[in-house]
């Protein structure tokens, strides 16, 4: 209990911090100081949830601790943090949302802001003459080795400049999994809003079926390489869960169900019936290795 509790609040804490940092320094894409704590909070309890679990299962596994026991442990430590922290990040929005009106909106710089990326400081840079309340007006353009463009109207992206070097360079699976924890984070809030039974019933399954991959951590004898097939299985869960709320798969299974099961509930009923698969191939290997102990040869 002791070792989840303090994975699941270090790892939240952690990543909300440097998800709140990177939100700060991608406010040049929109040009308004839009990134809140809020919002990271959110991204991470989502990172925290399944990075907790694999952190708590792990520790379960090398500490050989009671598999029910720890399961179970980690299942209502998972929902009571889920739950909590919610509802705290709930309290915080209305109380941050209602002493700023629509008006009072804190914008960055002004007229003549230059747009550039800190990394790569000799690339494209954007010079905004009208400031960011009025982005697509006038601005001026300057590419390296070339002659500075002056763009009375910014219709659409130019064909004849290069991209601007603020874009993200980071690699390609690296963002689909930010991508993916975010609809996750967005999932999970609107259950959230939907109601604590919707949540607990979503966020129970969910857990309970992350819970029930601790099978996948006794593969093999090297701890590492269990680890990393962990790791392996929960991007697949993670994968999962956003294919199952997309709205392409929702409109199938509406069409399919025919209104026999309401269609939120779709998600968490595979989740269940996937966990249940998952608990039950553990105990019959389990029963089947102990009878292999107790055989008489």
């Amino acid at each position: 209990m002791l070792f989840f509790t303090a994975s699941f609040v270090i790892l939240f804490l952690v990543m909300a911090g440097m998800r709140f940092l990177v939100l700060r320094l991608e406010w040049v894409r929109a040009l308004s100081w839009q990134a809140d704590f809020i919002t990271a909070a959110r991204w991470a309890l989502s990172l925290a949830i399944y990075g907790g679990i694999l952190l708590g299962l792990t520790y379960a596994v090398l500490a050989r601790v009671f598999a029910p026991a720890s399961i179970l442990c980690v299942i209502l430590l998972t929902l009571g943090f889920a739950i909590g922290i919610g509802h705290g990040l709930e309290n915080w929005s209305n109380v941050s949302s209602g002493g700023v009106s629509e008006g009072q909106a804190r914008t960055m710089g002004g007229p003549g802001l230059i747009l550039a990326n800190p990394v790569r400081p000799y690339g494209t840079a954007v010079v905004l003459l009208k400031g960011p309340d009025e982005p697509s007006r006038a601005r001026v353009v300057a590419v390296p080795n070339n002659p500075m463009v002056f763009q009375e109207e910014f219709a659409g992206m130019a064909q004849s400049l290069p991209s601007a070097p603020f874009n993200r360079d980071t690699p390609w699976f690296l963002q689909r999994l930010a991508i993916d924890i975010r609809l996750s984070a967005e999932t999970l809030q609107s259950r959230f809003m939907e109601g604590l039974p919707s949540f607990l019933l979503y966020a129970g399954s969910l857990v309970f079926l992350l819970s029930s991959l601790m099978f996948v951590l006794r593969f093999g004898v090297w701890p590492l390489a269990n680890f990393f097939l962990g790791v392996l299985a929960f991007r697949g869960v993670l994968a999962l869960e956003v294919l199952l709320n997309s709205r392409e798969v929702q409109e199938v299974f509406a069409t399919f169900l025919q209104g026999r099961l309401p269609v939120s509930l779709t998600a968490p009923v595979i989740f269940l019936v996937a966990g249940l698969i998952a608990h039950l191939y553990s105990l019959l290997t389990h029963l089947a290795r102990r009878q292999g102990r107790n055989a008489i040869v």
